[in-house]
């Protein structure tokens, strides 16, 4: 009957030091996650609402500072759009080799690209975010508001 006892509170303690860590565990997580500044862009093109998934930088921090706002973005090469801004943004720029359908980067400092066709390319950019299902854009300059 002993044996049966001790192993009965073993158990109990067991499984009490098992759900405390889990729930130290989940309140790490839900503070991390609390800390954790949720930055969000939709972007309206031709009366067509996109959702833009972003990139986590500090160009992003700095770009929805200046939003809302509209711009004219000029055609450029069959495959984007592109306006310069008034501000210079923070920059991490890379080589990402390839182009997608989608993307919006940053050309240098202060260019804001929208791509709507995918390619290679040799040219480095900053990462902003991507938009899913972008409609291919005409070959015209067009207005788009970002949010």
């Amino acid at each position: 009957m002993n044996s049966i006892k001790k192993i009965l509170i073993l158990s109990l303690i067991i499984l009490l030091v098992v759900g405390c860590n889990k729930k130290v565990e989940e309140k790490t997580n839900i503070k991390e996650n609390n800390n954790m500044e949720e930055i969000t862009m939709k972007i309206i093109i031709n009366n067509n609402e996109y959702q833009v998934d972003l990139e986590e930088n500090d160009t992003i921090k700095e770009l929805v500072k200046l939003l809302p706002q509209e711009y004219k973005m000029n055609e450029l090469n069959g495959n984007e759009k592109y306006v310069y801004l008034d501000k210079s943004l923070p920059t991490n720029s890379y080589d990402p080799k390839h182009i997608n359908k989608g993307d919006i980067m940053l050309f240098g400092d202060n260019c804001l690209v929208l791509f709507y066709k995918s390619f290679d390319t040799s040219y480095s950019y900053t990462k902003i975010g991507h938009i899913n299902n972008l409609e291919d854009l005409s070959k015209d300059n067009i207005k788009v508001r970002f949010e």
